[in-house]
């Protein structure tokens, strides 16, 4: 760890110089439109790959060393253990100081490997490629096998994956730029990383969804978005927004959903795992959906106490009244809530036989 620790220190004489002998142009450019060299020092060139594998930045210097602004010029896919590598760099920075590297994201590289041959022969080549990079690493048993023979390398990493392992480590997106295949960010420490030790990339995922009394509670369901998708849900509502028509609560052109995770959305499929969450008692039949924090702090505070008070459902009431908006969500929420504190079983009644009709016969579909 000293010896790592001494590369970040002294890993260019000349701060300004990198491993070639200069920092890339649109390093220099992400640097110029974004960090004030003048408050944070001149940036330090990191000489890191992934043969850092138990030698990470020692944590114990947390922000000690001086570092405002660390650049990476490897990309992020070939970190073995890419968190505890973005762990070590929010450890070694300052609040407010600026972590630049580059990802070349999953949409990129599909676009690279179709270049490289003609048809049919580079769609051949693309298929066994995500077999390999993308299907392997998520086979249970076999995981440690892809990552043995790998060593992380090369990995296929999305934009919203890589977005959200960033939040996930303490920094928030400041700038990006997409230059020669590859997807150069700027982030700023904002805080401590999470430590999320339940990150998975398989099928099945579990939420953190706000429950009664305000109690997260941990939900069930099959992966329709890409791994970190959760913590980067302010990222995209402040882009995106949320409450486009038909989608009520949820965001507009949510980029975090996956080609599968549409189909799965549009029947369900996703949400069957949630029957577990039914006969636990997390959720009951028919109630207001079990959102995130995020989502939960998006309603008014007033109706947000008045929500705690009722265990989430699994059928939501949003398929009753259809929402156009957040605002239209709230008070669909509200007067199913309202009904159902004063007859409880003749409401709950009443609206799962409306969803249903809704669901089956109108095609009422989740988006």
């Amino acid at each position: 760890m000293d010896m790592v620790i001494s590369q970040m220190k002294h890993s260019s004489a000349v701060p300004q110089r990198g491993l070639d002998g200069s920092i890339p142009d649109v390093f220099s450019r992400l640097i110029e439109r974004n960090i004030n060299l003048l408050i944070t020092g001149d940036p330090v060139l990191l000489d890191v790959t992934a043969s850092l594998k138990e030698a990470h930045f020692a944590a114990a210097n947390g922000g000690e060393s001086g570092v405002a602004c660390i650049v990476n010029q490897h990309q992020l896919n070939d970190m073995r253990y890419m968190n505890k590598f973005l762990e070590s760099i929010n450890q070694n920075l300052p609040q407010g100081g600026y972590f630049i590297g580059c990802v070349e994201t999953s949409a990129s590289r599909k676009k690279r490997i179709l270049s490289l041959f003609p048809k049919p022969l580079n769609t051949i080549w693309y298929v066994f490629d995500y077999l390999i990079s993308r299907v392997w690493p998520k086979l249970p048993y076999l995981r440690s096998v892809y990552f043995a023979l790998t060593k992380g390398k090369n990995r296929v990493i999305s934009e919203m994956e890589a977005y959200g392992r960033l939040y996930s480590c303490g920094f928030r997106l400041v700038d990006s730029e997409e230059t020669d295949g590859k997807l150069y960010f700027v982030a700023e420490k904002t805080g401590e990383p999470d430590y999320n030790t339940e990150a998975t990339y398989g099928p099945f995922i579990k939420l953190r969804r706000v429950g009664k009394n305000g109690k997260i509670v941990k939900v069930y369901k099959m992966r329709t978005m890409y791994p970190y998708s959760e913590y980067v849900q302010e990222f995209i509502y402040e882009r995106n927004g949320a409450g486009g028509i038909g989608t009520g609560s949820k965001f507009n052109n949510d980029p975090r959903i996956t080609t599968v995770g549409r189909f799965m959305r549009k029947y369900w499929i996703d949400e069957l795992p949630m029957l577990y969450n039914l006969i636990r008692g997390d959720l009951k039949l028919f109630g207001v959906r079990p959102i995130s924090k995020h989502y939960f702090s998006l309603y008014p505070e007033e109706f947000r106490e008045f929500r705690k008070n009722f265990k989430p459902g699994l059928v939501p009431p949003v398929y009753v009244e259809i929402p156009k908006t957040l605002d239209d969500t709230v008070e669909i929420e509200r007067r199913y809530l309202q009904a159902y504190q004063r007859q409880p079983l003749l409401t709950d009644v009443k609206y799962f036989y409306k969803a249903l009709y809704n669901i089956f016969i109108k095609r009422v579909r989740s988006c």
